[in-house]
């Protein structure tokens, strides 16, 4: 990967020729310098990362918590409707338990 990247700096080097006339502050120079710098050893240049992160800005850790199977579900619970979950807090559990309900609602009498 980091002979790759050495590879299109080198041609963006190449492609961004040094002004003179801007001594100092000429980007194509500033590339080159950088590129110096980073690349000591050329392609062999090990590449480390500086950070386990992500372009978010989170931790391999917190991506682990927030993708976990618990706090998918939690994320469900919170984006379900108030009748929904309603329905599911008082609905019967079992087979029995809603024939029952459901001949209770019959035997009322009707007002």
């Amino acid at each position: 990967m980091a002979a790759s990247r050495y590879r299109r700096f080198l041609k963006l080097c190449e492609e961004w020729p040094v002004d003179e006339t801007k001594r100092g502050r000429d980007l194509g120079a500033y590339l080159r310098q950088r590129v110096a710098q980073a690349f000591r050893e050329g392609e062999n240049t090990q590449y480390p990362r500086p950070r386990d992160t992500s372009f978010s800005g989170l931790s391999v850790e917190e991506y682990k918590l927030i993708l976990s199977t618990d706090t998918l579900e939690e994320f469900k619970e919170m984006n379900k409707g108030m009748w929904k979950k309603l329905q599911e807090k008082f609905a019967p559990r079992n087979p029995e338990e809603k024939q029952k309900a459901w001949a209770r609602s019959l035997s009322r009498p009707r007002t």
